[in-house]
């Protein structure tokens, strides 16, 4: 059997009831989805390293009975590990010293249990800091709705090769925006889930401080409810885990979520400055959708302009990067300079070596105390509607490893105010793809609910997918019979 066009881009509780109702194999989805790869990914470049040969073996063995048993997976190239597979960050370094990851991260071993098959993992920029993925390493991935377009980062492999039906989800995780960004760039679901909602087992107990969150990108709410169902949850020894929720995620698909009160803003925090056009029409969309469903809805917002966090944040992700470094230096015995490393980066390790262990406890000490003001907003409101990105992301190049360091840094910080915030509250923040511009790029809107509330987040999210449905909209690249 070879899946046709439109089978590809089913979601994958779809796909997984193909397999389950024996209308097709689990090897036919995976060498579906390996034959799309080899089509479309020299337009992309989203799929950096292949687990192919792997991935048939998996296939056509004893896969574990899941819920998404025998469906094709991709695994973003940063923080989770698989066993004997490559694992480079998005760094020269590594790559030139073919570093393989010697043992699974916990969120590995459970998106196997899960059933999803890995066929490979995705580009991302180097040390995942970048809101673009065009590392010196691998090149640049193309968005499959302009290929002249970033895709966004730093999962912004894993989200074009989910955009253009590679696969129908995919890992990501995000420190500052790195699974909403690419969501709202290539029109998919993209959820942050609540701090430490997931394992960081074995390798690590936080990753940037308090600021990692791992979640996965797909077409559908469904799909996101199911998934993170089946991977949260601690693992032992992990320093803090989430609130359990009183029932799964999958069931809050379609459940009525009550009237809401719900807040939205479109003016870009700290800047004095409206939005993009279509980034403001795409949250008024949202919000006549969601005052149709009968919530109440009012132009509010969380204390976003008080949030003076650049300096604190940069100190964090300054010593982080400079660990990070120190860390791959000693398990390689070779020293890490400033030649091996992309400008960007190195500035902040620089940061970083010269922050000292009372600097970087009071930054940690003012992110948290931000957090705390940012979440007592949510004792009076259940929602918070607003932009992913103030603006469209602008074509590769632009944020790239090679152009002037600071030369775009305001357009960068502008568009990228509406998604930090929450890696500092850890509360559970989604894009979702509510509107598309007359030029065919797609725009995402992000909802953020209060700590440990993803319940909330899928009701509303369903409602918006049902009112609005975005699942019939394909990209240039992928809107080809594979």
């Amino acid at each position: 059997m070879s899946l046709t066009h439109d089978t590809a881009f089913l979601d994958a509780t779809d796909q997984a009831e193909l397999v389950r109702r024996g209308e097709c194999t689990a090897a036919e989805l995976v060498d579906a989805a390996i034959a799309r790869t080899e089509k479309l990914n020299p337009q992309l470049n989203a799929v950096i390293h292949e687990r192919f040969d792997g991935a048939r073996a998996d296939a056509t063995g004893a896969l574990p009975s899941g819920p998404f048993t025998g469906v094709p997976f991709l695994v973003k190239d940063a923080v989770c590990q698989e066993a004997g597979q490559p694992y480079h960050l998005g760094m020269r370094f590594l790559r030139d010293r073919s570093w393989t990851a010697e043992e699974d991260s916990e969120l590995a071993r459970r998106f196997r249990r899960a059933g999803l098959v890995s066929i490979g993992r995705t580009n991302t920029p180097e040390l995942a800091t970048a809101l673009t993925t065009e590392p010196l390493a691998y090149g640049p991935t193309h968005n499959p709705w302009n290929l002249d377009r970033s895709p966004g980062g730093s999962s912004g492999g894993a989200a074009a090769a989910v955009a253009a039906g590679l696969v129908p989800a995919a890992h990501g995780n995000d420190m500052g925006g790195s699974i909403r960004i690419p969501a709202s760039a290539c029109g998919l679901v993209g959820l942050k889930p609540t701090r430490a909602r997931t394992s960081l087992a074995p390798h690590f107990g936080e990753y940037w401080g308090p600021l990692t969150h791992e979640g996965v990108l797909t077409r559908s709410v469904r799909d996101t409810a199911a998934i993170l169902d089946a991977v949260s949850g601690p693992a032992p020894g992990d320093p803090y885990t989430a609130p359990a929720w009183p029932r799964p995620l999958l069931a809050e698909v379609e459940a009525d979520p009550g009237r809401l009160r719900i807040g939205f803003r479109t003016s870009v925090p700290r800047m004095d400055r409206e939005s993009h056009p279509e980034c403001v029409a795409a949250v008024h969309t949202t919000t006549r959708a969601l005052e149709a469903a009968g919530h109440a809805v009012e132009a509010a917002s969380p204390p976003l302009d008080d949030m003076d966090s650049l300096g604190s944040f940069s100190t964090i992700t300054g010593v982080h990067i400079a660990t990070e470094l120190e860390r791959w230096a000693a398990r390689t015995g070779d020293q890490i300079g400033a030649d091996d490393v992309e400008p960007f980066n190195w500035t902040f390790a620089e940061i970083g070596h010269a922050t000292t262990g009372s600097g970087y406890m009071t930054a940690l000490d003012e992110l948290q105390a931000m957090g705390r003001r940012l979440g007592a907003w949510w004792q009076d409101f259940d929602l918070f509607v607003c932009p992913t990105l103030s603006e469209p992301l602008p074509e590769l190049g632009v944020f790239a490893p090679t152009a002037e360091l600071f030369e775009n840094l305001e357009l960068m910080s502008a568009l990228a105010q509406f998604t930090p915030p929450w890696n500092l509250t850890g509360q559970p923040a989604m894009s979702l793809p509510m509107h598309w511009t007359p030029d065919g790029l797609p725009i995402g809107v992000q909802l953020v609910a209060a700590y440990g509330r993803e319940d909330v987040l899928i009701r509303v999210a369903s409602q918006l997918e049902q009112a609005l449905p975005w699942n019939d909209r394909r990209p240039p690249v992928g809107d080809v019979t594979a």
